[in-house]
């Protein structure tokens, strides 16, 4: 989901060009700085806060504050060292991480090689369950670590150096796994996170313990807030405030009012319903920034109804997106007519071909021959700003298909995705996919390879597979792409998803904070954010 990861919020889309240049850095250039402030920064309820169990936006930018990465990326989407001291590698398949001395966890640790082993045995094993255990599937061992009774607990590829260094040996070379490592799934946990050896503590998650800028106040209130303070000891570059309050909301009209009234510091998604407002409002508060989101809507193909392609090419069809875009977000969004966003080396422009082109009258006669149902379920979070553009999407699949459609909103993300992973019917059900890194892989292996983190709606295809790992392994990232290219041509075929619009973050701020920059993943970047006195 980082990247990242799993959208809660309606997405917002590119820029008009592809030049992806930002409408500023976030304005509110005026007044004092005070670095013992703490700013409060809108996000949805978290599905869970472990690292390798972390796949959606809101959790991920809770993680970012706690934790910093082996690497992250710079205005090339190229990956630098951060907590790591170098990453290399002679054969893209043994990698070599040594990691910067003088990082210490909250309470006090100092963070060594072990560390990462142990985070990422954690998060391979399959009994413990962990959303984002796909990410380490390309590490040699991975397979023994699966199934009810796996062969192994530890993963043969991951071989401790000495306390600052390790080596990580993949099963195939990956010319992209340096910029894997800025993944949520790569973050290293203490000692104290274990009660026993490869078994979480159950208290963990309530307080995570991170060797990151900032450290838990106190423990998650759920459905409430997550404090965070500023770690002195941080070895990194500080941040510039005291400390951060992440303001969990239910409704984005509320944190929008909040942020109006100066009672709110950032909004990272406008509502839709607010767009049209949001310039006026707010003035040079107003922000926007390229984002390298993806808005879908899913379809369940393990359910008989759904598990022609026809049916699913045929609602496709019956979408207006450009209507959509125009009316709801108020040109503010950018149609899509492919599976990956064009932030990435390998983007194609309509690679879904006729199946994105709105033609009612072949796309009701596509459905009638496919025998596609009479009655459809549009499922979406409550908690993310949806509902005008799926009542918009369900009154054009009524006039266009002739069917009964219906919106259903679950109150939260968590429980939206908690019911696809236990395959509970939810009918076509809205997803948002933020970039974990900056590879086309990232849009393709996480959702629609057979184990896939956040594959949800269990499509299989042997081919797509045996593509994808194809262009894992290959030397280049030109030859990696071809066969990227190849398997999204697959997905075109299958129509799993229905592509609908890339994101822009548009974003707002008060009058107490300055320097606000929201990322490509979705994420206030936590090291320039300021308040003002």
């Amino acid at each position: 989901m980082r990247v990242r990861r799993l959208a809660a919020w309606t997405a917002l889309p590119l820029a008009v060009t592809l030049g992806l240049v930002a409408c500023g850095t976030g304005g509110g250039s005026g007044g004092k700085s005070d670095p013992n402030a703490a700013v409060r920064i809108e996000i949805a309820e978290p599905q869970h806060l472990v690292p390798t169990n972390t796949n959606e936006t809101s959790g991920s930018q809770v993680l970012s504050a706690l934790f910093s990465p082996l690497v992250d990326y710079d205005q090339a989407n190229k990956p630098h060292e951060v907590a790591a001291e170098s990453v290399t590698s002679s054969d893209n398949k043994v990698w070599t991480i040594k990691l910067k001395p003088g990082y210490t966890f909250h309470n006090g640790e100092k963070v060594t090689a072990d560390n990462y082993i142990d985070a990422w045995n954690y998060g391979a094993y399959a009994p413990n369950g962990q959303n984002s255990s796909y990410f380490f599937e390309k590490v040699a061992g991975y397979e023994d670590l699966q199934g009810e009774k796996p062969k192994a607990n530890t993963l043969s590829g991951l071989k401790k150096v000495d306390d600052l260094t390790f080596t990580v040996t993949l099963s195939q070379p990956y010319v992209d796994f340096k910029s894997m490592l800025g993944y949520t799934a790569f973050y290293p946990l203490p000692k104290a996170a274990f009660s026993a050896p490869g078994v979480l503590a159950e208290s963990y998650e309530q307080a995570p313990i991170g060797q990151g800028p900032f450290q838990m106040k106190g423990a998650w209130q759920h459905d409430a807030k997550v404090e965070v303070t500023r770690y002195d000891a941080f070895p990194g570059e500080k941040p510039k405030v005291g400390g951060v309050e992440f303001r969990i909301y239910q409704q984005l009209t509320a944190a929008y009012a909040d942020v109006l009234s100066d009672n709110l510091d950032v909004i990272k998604t406008i509502p839709t319903e607010n767009l049209s407002t949001a310039a006026a409002d707010l003035g040079d508060r107003y922000q926007q920034s390229p984002a390298s989101s993806l808005q879908v809507l899913a379809f369940p193909t393990f359910q008989k109804e759904f598990s022609n392609p026809d049916v699913r090419k045929a609602i496709s069809m019956a979408i207006d997106r450009d209507e959509i875009t125009k009316s709801i977000f108020k040109g503010s969004q950018q149609p899509a007519r492919s599976f990956v966003s064009p932030v990435v080396a390998g983007y194609r422009e309509n690679t879904i071909g006729a199946a994105g082109e709105f033609d009612p009258a072949k796309a009701k006669a596509l459905y009638e021959a496919a025998g596609g149902p009479k009655k459809i379920e549009l499922s979406y979070n409550g908690d993310g700003g949806h509902k005008d553009w799926i009542d918009a999407t369900c009154n054009q699949l009524k006039a266009n298909l002739g069917v009964d459609c219906v919106g259903t909103a679950e109150p939260k993300f968590a429980d939206l995705l908690t019911k696809l992973k236990q395959k509970q019917p939810v009918g076509l059900f809205r997803m948002g996919w933020v970039m974990d890194y900056p590879s086309m892989e990232n849009y393709l292996g996480p959702l629609y390879s057979t184990n896939g983190s956040s594959n949800y709606y269990g499509y299989s295809n042997k081919e797509f597979d045996k593509l994808l790992a194809e262009g894992s392994s290959a030397p280049t990232q030109d030859e990696a792409i071809k066969k990227y290219q190849a398997a999204e041509d697959l997905l075109a075929k299958d129509m799993p998803v229905i592509p609908l619009r890339y994101g822009q973050n548009n974003f707002g701020h008060s009058t107490k904070v300055k320097n606000v920059e929201v990322d490509l993943f979705d994420r206030v970047n936590l090291l320039k954010i300021e308040a003002v006195k």
